[in-house]
């Protein structure tokens, strides 16, 4: 909880940074440069400086500062400048910062549920259809109900840029069956642990920075993280050389955007609007820098690190999905859990089936054109 002197400091430093201009309308004497000071706001992300997703943070914190008139502008700090990347939940609820850029599956540990926004069971609905559900579905509700209600959280979260699906991951020799899976201890959070335990792996979660030692020390064999771009940047390709993409493990998360409610509420709306809604333009731009960023960087893995890029084979697939029927009754024995889940079928069903019925086969209008490229 906050203290009255955390709350009132907040209080003191939004009230004067935003009504700076108005009073320096009224009191003439008063120097220009107290009317400009902008309110900062302090960030953290669950990344360290080098990833691309840390670039994806400045992009909301350009658009904030811009949309304010440079009323607000967002210091954005990496993981472990004040706390540790799956801290950030615990320290935006605390008053140590005043925002940040994470996911919720960092905060299972607190909760499974928070797994299920994002990182839960792939019903047929992508990133995209995910973000929807929870704009135009009910899952900001639910998401609310989870954090405020049941977690007696004080902070208000929003959900930005539908990542793509994440690969299956790195692995020192080629797997194309289940049984080659057995006995890996293998890297991945949240409910993905508990998918990959049923394939007959051993699981560590570990923050993305700690992935390359532990492989390097033997305490893992294989592991995933999200992207191209993110796994080059730490140096995946220096551990393992065989690159499986897609999964069903972790195919439909977006990033949230944490902010304590009460420094939020204690804004003028205009600016509370400005902080809601830059979410949604940084969401665009961070789809478009990915698609550039992770499109490069998996060409320079395959063509200038030696790495060979793969699907993931139609078996592991299959299994994937077996494991998460088997998961599924167990998540439900939790009534929110279930509730949650019964909401995001609900809207996969009727949205997925308008997507999959419209969408017409780009894999057969990519073949025509650059034939033989993607090699199954």
């Amino acid at each position: 909880m906050k203290t009255n002197n955390s709350i009132n400091r907040r209080s003191f430093l939004t009230k004067s940074a935003v009504a700076g201009g108005a009073a320096a309308g009224s009191m003439l004497a008063a120097p220009a440069v107290l009317a400009q000071a902008p309110l900062v706001i302090k960030m953290q992300t669950s990344w360290n400086d080098a990833n691309i997703w840390q670039d994806f943070a400045r992009d909301y914190a350009t658009r904030v500062e811009e949309m304010s008139g440079g009323r607000v502008k967002v210091d954005v700090l990496p993981a472990g400048a004040v706390v540790a990347a799956f801290q950030v939940l615990d320290a935006v609820n605390d008053g140590l910062i005043d925002a940040a850029h994470s996911v919720p599956v960092y905060w299972y540990g607190k909760n499974k549920a928070a797994s299920l926004f994002g990182t839960g069971p792939v019903f047929g609905g992508s990133a995209t259809t995910m973000l929807s559900w929870f704009y135009e579905g009910g899952g900001q509700e639910l998401y609310n109900e989870l954090t405020q209600d049941i977690m007696g959280l004080d902070v208000v979260g929003y959900m930005g840029f539908p990542m793509f699906a994440q690969p299956f991951g790195w692995f020192k020799e080629e797997v194309n069956s289940v049984e080659d899976l057995q006995g890996f201890k293998y890297r991945t959070v949240g409910l993905a642990a508990d998918l990959m335990a049923k394939l007959g792996m051993s699981v560590a979660q570990l923050p993305g920075g700690e992935i390359v030692p532990a492989m390097e020390r033997g305490v893992i064999d294989a592991f995933e993280f999200n992207n191209p771009s993110s796994d080059k940047d730490f140096g995946a390709q220096d551990v393992a050389k065989n690159y499986y993409l897609s999964s069903y493990h972790q195919a439909s998360e977006s990033f949230e955007f944490l902010f304590s409610r009460t420094f939020l509420e204690d804004l003028d709306p205009d600016l509370q609007a400005i902080l809601k809604y830059a979410v949604e333009a940084a969401s665009t731009a961070n789809t478009a820098k990915a698609m550039n960023r992770y499109s490069a960087d998996l060409q320079f893995l395959q063509d200038e690190a030696g790495v060979t890029v793969r699907r993931t084979s139609k078996e592991i697939l299959d299994a994937q999905l077996k494991a998460w029927d088997e998961l599924i009754p167990e998540l439900e024995a939790d009534p929110f859990m279930k509730k949650t889940l019964d909401s995001q079928r609900e809207w996969v069903s009727r949205v997925s089936y308008y997507e999959l019925m419209n969408s017409p086969d780009y894999g057969l209008a990519y073949e025509h054109y650059f034939p033989g490229k993607i090699k199954l």
